[in-house]
């Protein structure tokens, strides 16, 4: 029995990664996982009429600069903070 428990537990991680994998392209976001955060960042969707994908456009101008699209700058990006980050020292460690 025990033994059969074990199996199912390691046959449903990789199906939860895949699923997890499969839900956040589906909904367009970025998974960034570190030991002290992970963040999911909103993408661009590829079937958006304004920028096709590409995120944004070129504003022309004195200063082109590039302009966000609404279809990922507009949503929240979402941050789980893990363990802190040690604190830098003052000094040189020499």
């Amino acid at each position: 029995m025990r033994i059969r428990t074990v199996a199912l537990a390691a046959a449903a991680v990789p199906f939860a990664v895949a699923a997890a994998a499969v839900v956040l392209e589906a909904g367009h976001w970025r998974l960034y996982a570190e030991r002290h955060r992970i963040e999911l960042k909103p993408q661009p969707r590829r079937s958006c009429p304004d920028c096709r994908g590409a995120g944004g456009w070129w504003v022309d101008g004195a200063n082109p600069e590039m302009e966000a699209c609404g279809c990922w700058s507009n949503r929240p990006e979402l941050r789980i903070r893990l363990l802190p980050v040690p604190a830098w020292p003052d000094e040189p460690p020499f």
